[in-house]
């Protein structure tokens, strides 16, 4: 793999976009699957789980086109090395 690919993949927005995709996604089958009336009644017909499953499924897909539009910069070694041999480093 290229650097910059690893780069991009243990960046900290691919990581949270893909927490808030999975938790996204269980809550949204959640909310679909398993909201009973119960649960409608205690959130005043308001079928939580789906809404903020549909949520999170958002702000991943922001995170995931964050990481596109802007992906890590990975500089060179001799950036690194230029870097490292300055005065105070």
């Amino acid at each position: 793999m290229k650097a910059s690919t690893l780069a991009a993949l243990f960046d900290l927005r691919s990581v949270i976009a893909l927490l808030f995709g999975v938790y996204g996604l269980v809550l949204t089958v959640l909310g679909l699957a398993a909201t009973s009336p119960a649960d409608l009644e205690k959130a005043g017909g308001v079928a939580l789980k789906l809404w903020t499953g549909i949520a999170m499924l958002v702000l991943a897909a922001v995170f995931v086109l964050w990481v596109w539009l802007r992906p890590p910069v990975v500089p060179s070694a001799s950036e690194v090395a230029d870097a490292e041999s300055r005065p105070g480093h």
